[in-house]
C-alpha cells in the first residue's frame, strides 16, 4: 500500500480554510483529519478522539518529555498538539493527512518533516477578507482589526509555504488542492506580485 502524504494547510481567519478542509473530507474517501491533543476541557458535543485528544497537563508534559508530538504550542494558557501516533497510524494506511494548522506550528511540522505539503489558502483580496470576517456576524470590529493586523504579521511567512491558494471560488480551490496532493508534476505557481499588492490593501485597511 502507498503510504499517504502529510499536508499542512493554513490560512488567515476569514480565508475559508475549515470550509475547504470540509469539502475534502466530503468529497474524496483518502483524506483526513488529524486529530489535537489539548489540555483545554471539553466543550459541549465535543467527543473524545473526535475533536480532540483531552489530556491533564500531567499527560500532555508527559507526551512532550516522550518526543509524542510532531509540533505542540501553548495557546490561550492551553496546551495544543499534533500526536505523531494518529498521523503515522494514518499515513500508513494510504490516507493524506491534513494539519489544519497555523504558521509557527507549520514550520516547526516542516523542519520535522520535510516532506510535509505546504498549502496555504488566501482570499482573492484583502478587502474580501473583511468582508468575510464582517460577514461572519460573530466578532466585534476590534476583534476583526485585531485579525486583519495579525494578517499583515502572517504574510510574510506564506514565502514559505509550497503552495498559495487563492480561494475564491470553492469548487476550483477544492479541486486544485485534491490536483496537487495527487500529482507529482504541479507547478508552483509565482504569486509573490499578488502577495505584495495584498499586503499593501491590508494595511490600507487597518
Amino acid at each position: 500500500m502507498e503510504k499517504g502524504k502529510l499536508i499542512v494547510l493554513s490560512g488567515f481567519s476569514g480565508s475559508g480554510k475549515g470550509t475547504v478542509v470540509n469539502e475534502l473530507l466530503n468529497r474524496y474517501d483518502d483524506y483526513a483529519i488529524s486529530v489535537s491533543a489539548t489540555t483545554r476541557s471539553p466543550r459541549q458535543g465535543e467527543k473524545e478522539g473526535v475533536h480532540y485528544f483531552f489530556k491533564t497537563v500531567e499527560e500532555f508534559e508527559k507526551m512532550i518529555k516522550n518526543d509524542d508530538f510532531i509540533e505542540h504550542a501553548v495557546f490561550v494558557n492551553n496546551h495544543y498538539g499534533t500526536p505523531k501516533e494518529f498521523v503515522d497510524k494514518k499515513l500508513n494506511e494510504g490516507i493524506n493527512v491534513i494539519l489544519e494548522i497555523e504558521v509557527v506550528g507549520a514550520l516547526k511540522v516542516k523542519e520535522k518533516l520535510p516532506d510535509t505539503i505546504m498549502v496555504y489558502i488566501i482570499p482573492p483580496s484583502a478587502s474580501e477578507l473583511k468582508n468575510r470576517l464582517v460577514n461572519r456576524g460573530t466578532e466585534s470590529i476590534d476583534v476583526i482589526n485585531n485579525r486583519l493586523k495579525r494578517a499583515i504579521e502572517e504574510i510574510d511567512f506564506i514565502k514559505s509555504y509550497d503552495y498559495v491558494i487563492i480561494n475564491d471560488d470553492l469548487n476550483e480551490c477544492v479541486e486544485k488542492i485534491n490536483n496537487i496532493i495527487h500529482s507529482e508534476d504541479n507547478k508552483k505557481e509565482d504569486l509573490s506580485s499578488f502577495i505584495n499588492e495584498f499586503k499593501e490593501e491590508l494595511k490600507d485597511l487597518t
